[in-house]
């Protein structure tokens, strides 16, 4: 099993991205950072922050983009795609200002609704790096 993708930042924690059981993969939570980041740079797209590390400005579409991109690159070193999806649990750190708009992003990602997986939205007081989103989820593996 591969943990990481070249193509996804690392974790920012002791844990892996990815694990299988079965003929099904469950990511850990996987944010919007890019490919080549680390921890001690943001890596989050048009994040710009104070010399405290709280958020100036950021562009939530931008991290939308991000972590699908992370979430599908991570799918795919492991065995599954983005159409394997079966289960995602979106983590916002501010309900009222983001979801109508990750809500858009989200249908362009999953245009048919009979093949959309299941979907729970949660608002949370933050994350452990600067991030507005995470998500968490289960695919299956491709035969």
């Amino acid at each position: 099993m591969t943990n990481n993708s070249r193509q996804a930042p690392k974790p920012v924690g002791a844990y892996p991205f990815a694990r299988k059981a079965g003929n099904l993969v469950f990511l850990s939570g996987v944010g919007p950072r890019v490919a080549g980041s680390d921890n001690n740079d943001s890596g989050v797209p048009s994040l710009k922050l104070d010399h405290n590390g709280n958020f100036i400005e950021f562009d939530f579409e931008a991290q939308v983009h991000s972590v699908f991109a992370n979430v599908k690159a991570i799918l795919e070193a492991n065995g599954s795609s983005w159409e394997g999806l079966i289960d995602i649990t979106v983590f916002l750190v501010h309900m009222n200002r983001d979801f109508q708009t990750f809500n858009r992003i989200y249908a362009e990602y999953f245009p048919n609704p009979d093949s959309q997986p299941c979907r729970t939205t949660i608002e949370i007081n933050r994350l452990p790096t600067p991030i507005a989103i995470e998500l968490k989820c289960v695919a299956t593996v491709m035969s």
